[in-house]
C-alpha cells in the first residue's frame, strides 16, 4: 500500500461511521446512507489521486455523500410523486457543524438496539460505525462472507421495518441502553483478545476496533463513568497483548509474562482513568474490573501483587455484578492471599462444570495441595474444553509436566 492509499484508508477508518451517521439523519435510511458514503469514498479515491487529500477530508466526504444521497432521493421521490418529501432534505440540513457527535452516537445506539440479536449488533456496529468491510468482519468471526452479509442485511432490514428510532435514549432509559452498547464493544474486544492465541491473525484487529469504539463513546459521553471504565479496562488489557502468547502462540499466563515488555503508555493512560473513576465514587462493573487490572499493572512481579486489595475489589464487583465467574476469579486471588485450601473451598461451591477456566483453576489448586491425580484429571478436562488452540496447547503442556513430575 502506497502513501496515498494509506491516507485514504486512514480517512475511511476515522470518518466512515461519522459520515454514515450524518447522511442517515438526512435520508432516514441506513442502507441508503451507506451506499452514498461508499460512493463518496470511491469518488474521493479518483479525485484525490490528482488533486491531493483535502485539508478537511471528513467534511469533503460528508458533503459529497450527502449530495449523492439527495440527488438519488430526489430522483426516486420524483418517480413516486413525492417531490414534497424530497424538499424536506434541504430543510433538515443545518450544516452538521454542531451535530456530528450526536449523530454518531445515535448511530451507535441504533446499531446496538435491544431488538437486534447480539451477533447482529456486533456485526452492524463493526460495519456501520467501525467501517470494517463485510469480508473483514466475516474473517474475524470465522464465518463465510455470504453469511455475514446476510446477517448485516437482516439487521438493517429489522431497523427499517421495526421503525427502530434513530436517537439517543431518554435519560431514564440511558443507563440500560448504554450498558448494551458497552457490552457490544466488550464482546468485540474479547473476540480479538482470544484470537491472539492460536487463531487467525485477522481476528486480532478486533481489539483495535473495540478500543476505537470505546474512545468514541467516551469522547461523546465523557460524563459516563462506565464508559470510562470500559476504556480503561481495554487499555490495561491491551497493554499485555504483546507478551500473552509465546512461541507457537501458546498462552503465557500473567505470572510468567515479561512485565518489562508491557506497554507503559497504555498502562499509564488506563491507570489515570481508573483513578478518576475511583475518585468519582459511581463504581460499576467495568470500572471495578479496570481497577483490578490496574493493581496487576502496578505490581513489579506476581509475588509483589497486592492480592488482598484484589480480593476486596472482587467483593465490590460481586455486589455490582454477581455471578459464578466473578467468584471463580475472586478464588484465584484468595489462593494467593490466603492459600489454596481456602480458594478450593470457594471453587468447589461453584457450578461451572463445562467451563474450561473453572477446571484449570481447580487443577492448579489441587496441584498446590499435592493432589496430583485429581489435578491431572481437571487439567485434561480443561484442555478438552478449551476453545482456543493456544490455551489448549498451554493446558496440555501443564498436564504433561504434571504427569512427568
Amino acid at each position: 500500500m502506497n502513501a496515498f492509499e494509506d491516507a485514504v484508508a486512514a480517512v475511511f477508518r476515522e470518518e466512515y461511521g461519522r459520515a454514515v451517521s450524518v447522511v442517515r439523519r438526512t435520508t432516514g435510511d441506513l442502507g441508503f446512507a451507506e451506499d452514498a458514503v461508499q460512493e463518496a469514498f470511491a469518488e474521493a479515491t479518483r479525485r484525490w489521486a490528482s488533486d491531493g487529500v483535502p485539508e478537511q477530508p471528513g467534511a469533503w466526504i460528508i458533503l459529497t455523500a450527502r449530495r449523492r444521497a439527495v440527488d438519488r432521493f430526489r430522483r426516486e421521490a420524483a418517480r413516486g410523486g413525492k417531490e414534497a418529501a424530497a424538499a424536506l432534505l434541504d430543510a433538515t440540513d443545518d450544516g452538521g457543524a454542531g451535530t456530528l457527535g450526536d449523530d454518531r452516537l445515535r448511530l451507535l445506539f441504533t446499531c446496538c438496539h435491544p431488538a437486534l440479536s447480539m451477533p447482529a449488533r456486533v456485526a452492524l456496529a463493526l460495519r456501520v460505525v467501525g467501517g470494517l468491510t463485510t469480508t473483514q468482519i466475516a474473517s474475524a468471526f470465522l464465518v463465510s462472507e455470504a453469511s455475514m452479509g446476510q446477517r448485516i442485511s437482516r439487521a438493517k432490514a429489522k431497523i427499517r421495518d421495526a421503525h427502530i428510532p434513530y436517537r439517543i435514549p431518554s435519560v431514564q432509559d440511558l443507563p440500560e441502553r448504554l450498558s448494551g452498547v458497552l457490552a457490544v464493544i466488550y464482546l468485540i474486544y474479547n473476540e480479538g483478545y482470544s484470537a491472539t492465541l492460536g487463531e487467525p491473525r485477522e481476528r486480532a484487529g478486533l481489539c483495535a476496533e473495540a478500543l476505537r469504539l470505546a474512545r468514541v463513546v467516551v469522547r461523546l459521553m465523557p460524563e459516563e463513568p462506565e464508559a470510562q471504565g470500559l476504556l480503561a479496562l481495554l487499555l490495561l488489557s491491551e497493554s499485555r497483548s504483546g507478551v500473552r502468547a509465546g512461541p507457537g502462540r501458546v498462552l503465557v499466563p500473567l505470572a510468567e509474562q515479561d512485565r518489562s515488555r508491557w506497554n507503559a503508555a497504555l498502562i499509564a493512560e488506563g491507570t489515570a482513568i481508573v483513578q478518576t473513576c475511583l475518585a468519582g465514587g459511581r463504581l460499576g462493573p467495568y470500572q471495578l474490573q479496570a481497577a483490578i487490572q490496574a493493581v496487576h499493572a502496578a505490581a513489579p512481579s506476581a509475588a509483589a501483587t497486592d492480592w488482598h486489595r484484589i480480593v476486596r475489589l472482587y467483593d465490590l464487583l460481586f455486589e455490582a455484578a454477581p455471578g459464578p465467574v466473578v467468584r471463580l476469579n475472586r478464588a484465584v486471588a484468595v489462593a494467593e492471599a490466603e492459600g489454596p485450601a481456602a480458594a478450593l473451598e470457594i471453587v468447589d461451591g461453584l457450578h461451572l462444570s463445562g467451563y474450561h477456566v473453572f477446571h484449570a483453576v481447580r487443577a492448579e489448586l489441587l496441584r498446590r495441595l499435592g493432589r496430583w491425580d485429581d489435578a491431572a484429571r481437571e487439567l485434561a478436562e480443561a484442555a478438552r474444553l478449551a476453545p482456543g488452540a493456544g490455551e489448549k496447547a498451554f493446558l496440555l503442556g501443564k498436564l504433561r509436566d504434571l504427569q512427568r513430575g
